[in-house]
């Protein structure tokens, strides 16, 4: 998985994956890549949802790219303040338990994005084009 946090300019390259186990040191870094970097709050970050996002990219044939992340993990205070400002943020956000990210795969078109991660029907699926971004977490199957 190739991963760059787009707020903290951060890279990793990883595998997180291997002979049916994750590997512990690699969910380590991907939990600080993806930290909530108004804070600098590190959570664990749910395995399921890097698998959802691993099969996206398997999906969309993107070996060599990185993913963008617009959104990780959120903590409390962040997301507070965040839905005080803005109605496209719930006040009981996943991002807060680390089961949804915000991502955006430059070179694909965000619609096409937002498709396939529908495919998956891995979890609830958001599409939002003015802030280009699509997101993804591991809550019941539901679309908007």
């Amino acid at each position: 998985m190739r991963l760059y946090n787009t707020h903290t300019g951060e890279k990793l390259r990883s595998v997180f994956w291997a002979e049916g186990e994750f590997i512990p040191d690699a969910l380590q870094d991907i939990n600080k890549v993806m930290r909530d970097h108004r804070t600098n709050k590190i959570a664990d970050i749910d395995p399921q949802l890097l698998l959802l996002v691993d099969m996206l990219n398997d999906k969309l044939g993107n070996d060599n790219k990185e993913l963008h992340i617009i959104s990780g993990y959120r903590s409390p205070e962040s997301n507070a303040k965040l839905h005080a400002n803005s109605n496209g943020v719930a006040k009981r956000s996943m991002h807060m338990d680390g089961k949804a990210i915000d991502i955006r795969l430059p070179g694909k078109d965000l619609k096409m994005l937002h498709r396939a991660a529908m495919s998956l029907k891995g979890g609830g699926v958001g599409y939002y084009p003015d802030s280009q971004f699509v997101h993804m977490d591991t809550g019941r199957v539901r679309y908007w």
